[in-house]
C-alpha cells in the first residue's frame, strides 16, 4: 500500500476522533515578521495547484480546512496590521 494512502486514512482517522470538533483557544504572541512568514507558508501549503500542497491528505479533510487555515492567516495579518503589505507582496510575486 502506498505510504501516501496510509498517511491519508490516519489523517481522517485522527479527525474523526471524539473531541477533535472542540473549539480550543490558543494564545500566541509572535513578531509581526513570523505572522507575515507563517502566513505565507500556510498559504503556499494548501494552495489549489497541488504542487505545494498537502496531497497526502484525503480531498474532503483539504477543502474543510483550506477555509479555515484561511481565516486564520486573514485574522493574524488583521491583528498584526499586514493586509496591505501582504497584499502588495503577493503582488509583486510571478503569476
Amino acid at each position: 500500500m502506498d505510504s501516501k494512502i496510509e498517511i491519508a486514512k490516519v489523517y481522517d482517522t485522527l479527525v474523526c476522533s471524539p473531541g477533535m470538533d472542540e473549539i480550543v483557544k490558543i494564545d500566541l504572541k509572535i513578531s509581526r515578521k513570523a505572522v507575515l512568514i507563517l502566513c505565507h507558508a500556510i498559504e503556499k501549503g494548501s494552495d489549489d495547484t497541488g504542487k505545494a500542497g498537502l496531497p497526502s491528505l484525503p480531498e474532503n479533510i483539504l477543502i474543510e480546512f483550506r477555509e479555515i487555515l484561511s481565516s486564520i492567516c486573514k485574522d493574524c495579518l488583521e491583528k498584526a496590521g499586514l493586509q496591505l503589505l501582504s497584499q502588495k507582496l503577493k503582488a509583486l510575486a510571478p503569476a
